[in-house]
C-alpha cells in the first residue's frame, strides 16, 4: 500500500503566507492546497527554482499559468517545498484541448535556453527520455514494456526538428474550470522538439485517458508526426518498464497505442 502523502509542515506554510490554512490534498497528491497557495514537494531545488522563474514570466495567450510564490525571505524553495498560486479547475478528458495547450505553450517557450539541471537529472523519466532519443542505455523489464520497446526501435529514423524547452507531462497537469482558460499547474522540462510535448499528451490520452485513437490522426499535421509520436511511445514504454509501480494491467493501453502508431510508420 502506498503511504499517504505528508502535508507541508507549519514552518513551510508560514513561509509561503499560509500559516493558518488547513492543508487540503489535491486529488491524490502530492500537491496540497493551503488557502491561496498550492504547495508541492521540490525534490530538486535547482529544477524547482528554474520552474518558478520560468512560470513567473511566461505569458501564453488564453492560458492560465500557475505563478510561483516566494517565501517571506524571497526563496522559491523552503525545506524541500515550492509553492504557486492556487488555480481553480480540475483535470478533464478534453484531449484535443490539452494537445492545443501543448502547441500554444511550446510556441511561448521556444526561445528559452536549455536548463543546466537537465543533463544531471537521473530520475526514471529522464533516463527513459534519453533511451527514446538514443542518448543513453537502460535495463528495461521485458515483461513491462521492454520487449515492445525493442521491437519499436527498429522503426526509428532521424529527425530534423530543432530542440527547445518542452513540457513532457502535460496530461494531468492541465486544469479546466468552465469557460475559463485552461491552466498549466506545473512544468516538467525536457530539451526536445516542440511537437514532442504534444505527442506525449496523445500517447497518454489514448493509452490511459480514454481518448479515441482518432486523436492520433487529428494531430498528424504536426511536423514529422510519425517519428515524433514514435519517440513519445518509446519514452512511455521505457518509463513503464523502469517504474517500480508499473504492472501488466497498465501496459495494455500502451500496447494498443503502440499498434496504432506502427500503422503510421
Amino acid at each position: 500500500m502506498t503511504p499517504s502523502p505528508e502535508p507541508p509542515p507549519s514552518h513551510v506554510r508560514a513561509a509561503f503566507g499560509a500559516r493558518d490554512a488547513e492543508p487540503e490534498l489535491i486529488d491524490a497528491g502530492p500537491v496540497w492546497r493551503c488557502g491561496d497557495a498550492a504547495i508541492r514537494p521540490a525534490g530538486n531545488p535547482a529544477e524547482a527554482t528554474w520552474v518558478a522563474r520560468t512560470l513567473d514570466t511566461l505569458t501564453v495567450d488564453k492560458l492560465r499559468v500557475g505563478r510561483p510564490l516566494r517565501s517571506t525571505d524571497g526563496r522559491y524553495v523552503v525545506g524541500g517545498w515550492a509553492a504557486t498560486k492556487y488555480l481553480s479547475g480540475r483535470a478533464e478528458p478534453r484531449h484535443d484541448e490539452i494537445v492545443e495547450v501543448a502547441v500554444k505553450l511550446h510556441e511561448a517557450t521556444k526561445d528559452l535556453t536549455k536548463p543546466r539541471f537537465l543533463d544531471a537529472r537521473a530520475d526514471v523519466f529522464a533516463v527513459a527520455d534519453r533511451c527514446a532519443w538514443e542518448e543513453g542505455p537502460a535495463e528495461l523489464d521485458a515483461a513491462l514494456g521492454g520487449r515492445l520497446y525493442e521491437l519499436l526501435t527498429a522503426y526509428r529514423k532521424p529527425l530534423t526538428l530543432k530542440p527547445q524547452v518542452v513540457h513532457g507531462d502535460l496530461f494531468g497537469n492541465v486544469l479546466f474550470a468552465g469557460d475559463a482558460a485552461p491552466a498549466v499547474i506545473d512544468f516538467k522540462a525536457f530539451w526536445r522538439p516542440a511537437e514532442y510535448g504534444a505527442a506525449i499528451v496523445v500517447v497518454d490520452a489514448t493509452s490511459w485517458g480514454g481518448a479515441d485513437h482518432g486523436l492520433i490522426q487529428r494531430w498528424a499535421h504536426l511536423a514529422e508526426w510519425p517519428q515524433i509520436l514514435l519517440r513519445a511511445t518509446l519514452f512511455r514504454l521505457a518509463v513503464h518498464a523502469l517504474h517500480p509501480l508499473s504492472g501488466p494491467k497498465s501496459l495494455v493501453g500502451l500496447e494498443r497505442t503502440a499498434t496504432k502508431v506502427l500503422e503510421l510508420l
